[in-house]
C-alpha cells in the first residue's frame, strides 16, 4: 500500500479553495462554523503550523553538526510563532497576505532542504503544486476581503 501522505496533502488544500470560492461568491458565513475570514485564518493558521512542525521534525534526525541542525529549529519556530502572533493583532485580510509570505517562507526553506538531500525530490514537488494552491487560493481570498 502506498503511503496516504501525498493523497492527504493535496486533500488538505480543499479548506483553501473551498474558502477563496466561498468568498469570490459573497458567502461570508457558513453555518454552524461562522465567518468563512475566520475559518480561512484559522485553518491556514494551524496548517502553516504543522509545515513549521514538520521542519522542526526534520532537525531531530541530522547530525549537531550539521548546519540545518541549528537552522531549521529557529525557522520552524520563528515561522510559527510570528503567524500565531499575526493571528492575534492583524486583521484579518493583513493576516491572510501574511499567511501567503508564510507559506512561500516555507517552500523557500523546502528548496533548501531539498538541495541539501534532506527532504526528497517527489516530497518537494508535491509541496511546490500544493504551496501554487494554498498561496493563489489565499491571494484570491485576500483580494475579496
Amino acid at each position: 500500500m502506498k503511503k496516504p501522505s501525498p493523497y492527504l496533502t493535496f486533500a488538505g488544500t480543499i479548506p483553501f479553495i473551498a474558502c477563496a470560492f466561498l468568498l469570490m461568491v459573497e458567502v461570508v458565513t457558513v453555518p454552524i462554523l461562522g465567518s468563512v475570514a475566520n475559518i480561512l485564518s484559522a485553518y491556514g493558521l494551524v496548517i502553516a503550523s504543522f509545515m513549521a512542525g514538520a521542519h522542526w521534525g526534520n532537525h531531530l534526525n541530522l547530525a549537531d553538526d550539521h548546519k540545518w541542525a541549528v537552522k531549521l529549529p529557529i525557522y520552524s519556530n520563528a515561522i510559527a510563532l510570528g503567524l500565531w502572533l499575526g493571528f492575534l493583532s492583524l486583521s484579518t485580510s493583513s493576516f491572510i497576505w501574511l499567511l501567503v509570505i508564510g507559506f512561500i517562507s516555507l517552500l523557500v526553506i523546502d528548496y533548501s532542504l531539498h538541495r541539501a538531500q534532506i527532504i526528497s525530490h517527489a516530497y518537494f514537488k508535491i509541496r511546490q503544486y500544493v504551496t501554487a494552491i494554498v498561496v493563489m487560493s489565499l491571494v484570491v481570498a485576500a483580494l475579496q476581503l
